[in-house]
């Protein structure tokens, strides 16, 4: 069945869709695109520090200034022994984000996180918070369907990005059972993404797929690469004063091994796929949103990391 999810994901790539609005009652909300779970930026094998399939767009703006909230719940053990405990491990983000036009067909959007991580040792607790890495992303709105030409409204984006180092990499946590328990990579990394929208009045599908190019920090560590999919069943109820969009979906996040020295890190590689369901609500210029995503099926770090939940609220103002 988790094969048979995968490949209906993989066929339905990224995209986003534009609907005639048909309220006599002026709305900002019905001039934007709706737009849901987007752009992943997960920094290591199983513990974004990022926030991985959280997204990186709002559902109802396509240009937008806000703040969002999210964390991650996770368990770790060092797998020396069959009775070892397991550690919890919370990871914290607050981001400023904004998606703006700069000409046409082109939007920008960018990230500037801050994190404030904290997990249990043998020893204690740990604690370690700073500004992360800086993530500017364009999307190209390679083709739309003409307004009113069919029942079926399809759209394709493609488009590129940067993550930027301005987060402080710890080369003592890349050592530990989680190497991700990170504020930073320490490296420029590259994105490449798709999305593709099939939306049919109310209803639509959302179905995103991204790659992550990561390099060698001046530590000597490399991430791993990283690839992200997801497909989101959404619908769009409008009415005279507010709009709200329910979602449920599918998330997954592939990860490629570390390197440190140019040499394989043992069970540094992974993957998990997540169910999600979320709901953001519009009004004025004003929109509020939540989700929430729970694990199917995962295999992080060999066994040695087990990822709990995510969620995440966000409250954005419409440009």
């Amino acid at each position: 069945m988790k094969k048979i999810i995968i490949i209906f994901v993989l066929i339905f790539q990224f995209g986003f869709a534009k609907e005639k609005d048909t309220l006599s009652i002026e709305n900002p909300f019905l001039k934007h695109h709706i737009q849901f779970e987007k752009y992943d930026f997960c920094d290591a094998c199983g513990c974004s520090a990022s926030g991985g399939s959280m997204g990186f767009a709002s559902m109802l703006n396509t240009n937008f200034v806000g703040i969002r909230y999210f964390n991650q719940s996770y368990e770790s053990n060092d797998g020396l022994y069959s009775n070892s405990p397991w550690y919890k491990e919370n990871f914290n983000t607050v981001q400023l984000w904004a998606r703006i036009p700069v000409v046409k067909n082109v939007q920008v959007s960018t990230l500037i996180p801050y994190h404030f991580h904290s997990r249990e040792r043998a020893v204690g607790r740990q604690n370690i918070d700073g500004l992360g890495d800086i993530t500017v992303l364009a999307m190209y709105q390679l083709y739309e369907t003409k307004k009113d030409s069919t029942s079926f409204v399809h759209s394709l984006q493609i488009g590129t990005g940067v993550k930027i180092p301005t987060g402080t990499f710890d080369e003592t946590n890349s050592g530990a059972v989680n190497p991700s328990f990170q504020v930073g990579t320490g490296s420029w990394d590259y994105l490449l993404a798709t999305e593709y929208v099939i939306k049919h009045k109310q209803f639509g599908l959302n179905s995103m797929l991204n790659y992550v190019i990561k390099t060698e920090n001046d530590k000597n560590y490399r991430f791993g690469n990283q690839l992200n999919y997801a497909s989101t069943l959404f619908y769009w109820y409008e009415a005279s004063k507010f709009v709200i969009a329910p979602q449920i979906g599918i998330a997954g996040e592939v990860y490629a091994d570390n390197y440190q020295h140019n040499q394989k890190l043992r069970n540094t590689a992974g993957d998990i796929l997540f169910s999600k369901i979320g709901f953001e609500v519009g009004k004025d210029q004003f929109s509020f949103g939540a989700n929430a995503m729970l694990p199917i099926n995962q295999n992080l770090t060999g066994g040695n990391v087990k990822a709990n939940y995510r969620w995440s609220v966000n409250l954005n103002y419409s440009l």
